[in-house]
């Protein structure tokens, strides 16, 4: 089985971790179920693996300073790491484009974004963009 370590990305170990309770859950139930079916058992594998995490964290939105709505983020892991779900057929780029949105809105450098979805699980590791000068 290949590494799922690669020391060139922030947080790499515990991006690991949390990628490997998710081919856990994967093998299970399979695909084919609603994304909260996931997550239940994502954060279920995440407990039994001794990760910390918070479900379905709400964070607030701000446009020019003004706070104009919440979303939820299905988990924050060990207070570092933001993960995404979807149960999806294939990954989009507007998926990838919804959690880069979500690390710039809770202020957060790395992500994962995980699709149970397909047939095989998907996964992207996703990082907070460079500012350009």
């Amino acid at each position: 089985m290949k590494t799922l370590i690669n020391e060139k990305y922030p947080e790499s170990e515990l991006t690991g971790r949390i990628i490997g309770c998710a081919m856990e859950v994967h093998k299970h139930p399979g695909n084919g179920f609603q994304e909260v079916i996931y997550q239940r058992a994502l954060g279920s594998e995440m407990r039994n693996q001794g990760l910390e995490f918070s479900r379905e964290h709400e964070m607030e939105i701000f446009y020019k300073g003004e706070n104009i709505g919440t979303r939820r983020v299905d988990f924050f892991v060990e207070g570092k790491i933001m993960v995404e779900l979807k149960a999806v057929i294939q990954l989009e780029d507007v998926h990838l484009a919804h959690a880069i949105n979500y690390l710039e809105a809770c202020k957060m450098e790395v992500g994962l974004l995980i699709n149970f979805g397909s047939q095989h699980l998907q996964f992207k590791r996703v990082m907070k963009p460079k500012k350009k000068s």
